[in-house]
Order: C-alpha cells, then structure tokens, then sequence
C-alpha cells in the first residue's frame, strides 16, 4: 500500500482501554517512520497537552506532525510550523455555556497542554487523569476575553443522551459553531471550519501531498470525516458504525493492535518482503 503519511487518533485508536499505547503498535509506527512514511498523531487533544504525553505512549522522537485540537491545531516538526485556525470567539463559548448550564456537566477548554474549568468536580478530575493532564479553575470572564480553540462539555455517559438533546436547540445570532459527540463522556464545540480533514489537508499540503497520498486511523464518530476522506481510512474494530460505515477497512480493535495488525500486514509486509504494488487487504 503506496502512502506517503499515517496520521492516527489518540483515544480509543492508537490507545487502549487502559489509556495506553502498546508495544507492538509503537514498533509498527516507529518502523513505519524508518521507512520514510510521515507518521503523526490526528486528535482532539491540543497539541501541547498531547507532546507532553509522547513519552509515556513509547512515541517520543517517533512523531513527525500533530494535528490536534480537532483540526484547529496544525504541528509539523520537520517544517517548523505551528498554526491555530479559526479558534471560537470568547462570547460565542460564554453563549454556549449559558444553554447548558442547568444540566449536570462540566465546561472545559484545553489549551496548551492544560485543561481550564470553572469548576474543580469529579467530571474534570476524571479527565484529567484520563488524559494525563493538569487542570485549573479559572475565571472564565477573564480568560475567555481571548479565543480558544474549542469548548468541552464533560459528563457522565447517561446525561449525554440529554446533552444531545439540548444542543438541538442551541443558536445564536452573533456567532457560527458545530458541535459533535466524541467520546461517552464528552460533547464539544468548535468552529464549524475545523475538522480532523481540515488539519490533515493542510498538514499534508506542506509536504506537496494530497489527501490521496495518506493513511488514516480512527474510531469515533469526530473521526469520521477524516477517514471518509483519507486515501485510505481505516477504523478500528471498536469503532463507532457510523465511522465504519465511511471506512475502506475494518481492523482489530484498540485492545488487540489494530494499527499494527493492519500496518505489519499491508504497509511493512511490503517493503519486508520485496513486494511491489498495491496490497488490497480483506475487510476484518
């Protein structure tokens, strides 16, 4: 399989239920790397907060860009470029904020490598260990005076349904957003410019490639657009049926090594064996 980059979500894709990176698939990646491939991370997570993890997954000095922060944030190591697209207007997240405020949730913006809140609970005490990250309570008038790149919406898995529901009939008269489910836990906001394929794109035409030229992996439903739209998408085996009904592949699931299942089989297999051409590999 001729791809130029392989870009892979963090939670529930390159992860595991335990918040983990496995071995196999680190050695899959760095592999991928020792063979010419740009290989980076596509993630709902900003990019700093997400640099810091590198070490703790296995994957430091094995990571050539992120895309984080949904799309809105743009790394790229080799070309020294950083750039923020398109963050939310502090007005239209205090707007946002004010619909949701009677229902039993938490808002949270991550930023450069910190998760801030309004409110020291055991919703952001839950995700920042999950993600491994610091958060502070901050007083939003004050720190939302800036854009940020997206808000979050943290909750327990049986309000998300009524989450859900109200975000149906939010609008507002000043200010554009898009909102999306991203775990079972987590509802975001951001501006509706910015998708995982929006990052990608741009990452990849710093390098003169298309979107043709790249390989994806993914599993919720915020992946879908990426993997619909990559030159090959692939979604793990605990990925959403949305998301698998927009990939080219199924493979094994985020506790079983489903990047490296697919990437020893159909990406590594051939430069191994002194295969040439396009490997089509059978649908798990």
């Amino acid at each position: 399989m001729d791809v130029k980059a392989v870009m892979c979500d963090v939670d529930g894709t390159l992860l595991t239920s335990e918040h983990a990176a496995s071995p196999r698939t680190v050695a899959a990646l760095r592999r991928a790397r020792e063979q010419g491939i740009l290989v980076g991370l596509c993630t709902g997570r900003d990019v700093i907060g997400t640099e810091k993890m590198l070490e703790a997954w296995g994957l430091a000095g094995a990571i050539d860009a992120i895309v984080g922060s949904g799309g809105a944030e743009l790394r790229d190591y080799g070309k020294d470029v950083f750039e923020l697209n398109y963050p939310l207007a502090g007005d239209a997240i205090k707007e946002i904020m004010a619909h949701f405020t009677d229902l039993p949730v938490s808002f949270v913006i991550p930023y450069h490598g910190v998760l801030y809140t309004t409110a020291d609970d055991w919703r952001v005490r839950r995700l920042s260990k999950v993600d491994g990250l610091p958060f502070e309570v901050v007083d939003f008038d004050g720190f939302l005076t800036e854009p940020r790149p997206k808000l979050m919406l943290a909750c327990a898995p049986e309000d998300l349904q009524a989450v859900v529901e109200r975000a149906q009939t939010f609008s507002s008269e000043s200010y554009r957003s898009a909102s999306l489910i991203t775990s079972a836990r987590l509802y975001e906001y951001m501006d509706p410019r910015i998708t995982k394929t929006f990052g990608l794109a741009k990452l990849m035409g710093l390098h003169a490639w298309t979107l043709d030229d790249l390989l994806v992996f993914g599993d919720a439903d915020n992946d879908c657009d990426m993997v619909a739209n990559a030159g090959v998408g692939v979604v793990m085996g605990n990925g959403s049926e949305k998301t698998k009904a927009a990939a080219d592949y199924v493979t094994a699931d985020n506790d079983h090594d489903g990047i490296a299942v697919f990437l020893e089989e159909h990406v590594l297999a051939q430069v191994r064996d002194g295969e040439t051409g396009r490997v089509d590999p059978p649908r798990i």
